[in-house]
């Protein structure tokens, strides 16, 4: 075969530069005999093996004609064909001999000794071998001689393949166990001097051409794709009339699913060690092995606190059916990590957060827990995202299609719907983004009004606000801390002190509410008179009431502390002064001046800011755009 790529190099030329090298070291004398012992003891390596059991290439492995055809002969190019399969099936069946009768045969023998290796340790390398050696020695190959016998007067082999096709997916177990026989025999030659020495005899015995147990072990795993190869060719060559066209692309597509049988028993196997893997770096628990998940994605993030603002390291591995939250062990004895946390699959929904201070942000909401998780990047984030998605898609196909993104600004206050309050764990609401509870609006002190969560919705709230326990169905209907609104509504009950009905007054709008229906909300810092001190807040022009500008102390509190009427005021341009972005509202003698953290939020501020000085109260056009804002305000 001259002329083929380097890439397209067979497995048959492997093996042959295998043999090669064996003699070679064979011929190098008798003072390297202990290391060739060693070497022909070991065989190849299991990763060596695992890679030579797909290299199968079309017409890199075929010898260029059938036995007993003299180049330049006028046979049929089917008739070769057919040949070339008989003349390969012979020699399959010798190798399936080497391995029934040779190798099973005399380890078992060994075995029921009892000093070498146990029985069935042997069952379990050999797997089903005597069943496809019956099969192929006993009809098969007869079949197949048979009907090249009679080629002259009937010139098909469609008919043999197809009738014995269905057989071959006795395979499906053998190649399944493959590479367990693999890693047994690799095992048991360092546990068992005897088990190694008679594997190694055998070996150096003429019939097996100096090739190892598993070089031969490998030859069933490989055959069900040559058959595939061959059979492509011979209905390939066969001409338009042949009386075999019929048989003989029914039999290459029953063996097309023999094939594909094999590939799905291969699949199935490295699924189940990969699993296994995972399993072992998570200390085996028990709760959590089982070999019908499906490890989807894993890989380290970030988790967001929700008390104290920051990030720890933690680590997921997202199966079909669960989520564990982990973190990475200290001391790696076993176990690599750590389960802190299992979460259902089941009624999971993912979504982006748009967060300026933590980047790449997602929220995974599910039936036990909410979590905030920090990406390194938009990418992995966006892969997560997917991931997530796809197993939550996966378990729910038949369900409506749920909606990953929530479109809005970073300020959205997270609530849970009525219908799911208290099914599902809440997000809850960060400590740095309220400076009052988020019910009766008092402002929190680290002494008398401290923060609390309600875990029903949440929401922020001091101890008076969340003195209520109430079931929640999420946490196994066990009592939870939930503020008195929850508390009513999951539980019927009323209170004393029930505030509803209550007039809200003109600063009692909530950040989050006015911040998604507004002109323009941003973080900005408000100078005092001299200048030297500053105070940042949240900003925000309400789209109805778009003549005052309300200031919270945070972008989540219930209440803004301050409100200034904009109609009348002149607004001023400042230089900028030590990379700070300073502009002014003004009029008569009352002075504010702010720092926006860019150039761009300045101007933005300052157009907005001037056409709600001038009464301009409808929303601005996109024409108006380029006008300056102080142009406007004149």
């Amino acid at each position: 075969m001259e002329g083929k790529a380097d890439n397209q190099q067979s497995v048959v030329k492997l093996v042959a530069a295998f043999e090669e090298h064996c003699r070679s070291c064979s011929l190098a004398g008798e003072e390297n005999e202990e290391e060739k012992d060693q070497q022909g003891r070991r065989g190849l390596s299991f990763k060596c093996l695992r890679s030579l059991r797909y290299k199968i290439r079309e017409d890199n492995w075929r010898r260029p004609q059938g036995p007993g055809l003299e180049p330049g002969s006028q046979e049929p190019e089917e008739k070769k064909i057919a040949l070339e399969l008989l003349e390969t099936e012979q020699a399959y069946v010798n190798r399936l001999h080497l391995l029934d009768q040779v190798f099973y045969k005399e380890l078992m023998k060994e075995a029921k000794t009892g000093k070498t290796i146990p029985e069935e340790v042997v069952k379990m390398i050999f797997s089903n071998i005597s069943s496809i050696y019956q099969f192929h020695a006993e009809f098969f190959l007869p079949e197949l001689r048979k009907r090249m016998e009679d080629w002259n007067r009937n010139p098909r082999i469609g008919d043999v393949i197809q009738k014995l096709a269905p057989f071959l997916k006795m395979y499906g177990e053998y190649v399944k166990n493959f590479d367990k026989a693999v890693e047994l025999i690799t095992a048991w030659s360092e546990k068992s001097p005897p088990f190694q020495e008679l594997i190694a005899d055998i070996q150096k015995r003429k019939v097996c051409a100096n090739l190892t147990l598993q070089h031969h072990m490998l030859e069933p795993v490989q055959r069900i794709p040559r058959y595939e190869l061959l059979l492509k060719d011979y209905v390939r060559k066969l001409p338009p009339q042949s009386p075999d066209r019929g048989d003989a692309e029914k039999a290459l597509e029953m063996i097309f699913m023999v094939a594909k049988h094999s590939n799905a028993a291969i699949a199935e196997m490295e699924r189940l060690q990969n699993l296994w893997v995972v399993y072992q770096r998570l200390g085996l628990e028990d709760d959590i092995v089982d070999p019908s998940n499906e490890l989807i994605k894993e890989g380290p993030i970030q988790k967001i606190s929700t008390r104290n603002n920051s990030t720890s390291e933690k680590y997921l591995f997202l199966f079909n059916n669960m989520l564990l939250y982990c973190v990475p062990k200290v001391i790696q004895v076993g176990a690599e990590f750590q389960v802190h946390l299992r979460m259902d699959v089941e009624g999971m929904k993912v979504r982006e957060l748009k967060d300026i201070e933590f980047p790449h942000t997602f929220l995974v909401s599910g039936k036990q827990r909410t979590l905030e998780l920090q990406a390194r990047s938009g990418e992995e984030m966006n892969a997560w995202i997917k991931a997530f998605q796809d197993a939550i898609d996966r378990k729910e196909k038949r369900s409506e299609t749920f909606k990953t993104a929530v479109h809005g600004l970073e300020t959205d206050t997270p609530a849970v719907k009525t219908e799911e309050l208290g099914r599902r764990a809440p997000q809850w609401v960060r400590d740095n983004l309220v400076t009052m509870c988020m019910r009766c609006k008092e402002p929190f002190n680290a002494i008398t009004r401290r923060r609390h969560h309600c875990r029903a919705c949440g929401y922020v709230v001091c101890a008076r606000c969340s003195d209520y326990k109430a079931e929640l169905q999420y946490d196994g209907n066990r009592p939870n801390r939930v503020c008195q609104e929850c508390y009513i509504f999951l539980t019927g009950h009323t209170v004393l002190e029930d505030r509803e009905g209550k007039h809200k007054g003109i600063l009692e709008k909530g950040a989050a509410e006015v911040s998604s229906r507004s002109l323009l909300c941003s973080s900005l810092q408000l100078l005092d008179k001299n200048g030297k001190g500053s105070t940042r807040g949240w900003f925000v022009i309400p789209q109805d009431d778009p003549l005052v500008l309300y200031i919270y102390a945070a972008p989540q509190d219930v209440r803004a502390h301050t409100s200034i009427p904009l109609l009348g005021y002149q607004v001023r341009d400042m230089p900028q002064s030590e990379s700070r972005h300073l502009f002014q509202l003004a009029q008569s003698r009352q002075v504010f001046t702010f720092v926006a953290d860019t150039e761009e939020l300045k101007r933005r501020w300052m157009r907005a800011m001037a056409r709600s000085a001038a009464g301009i109260t409808h929303p601005e056009e996109e024409e108006e755009e380029d006008a300056g804002p102080c142009d406007e305000a004149e």
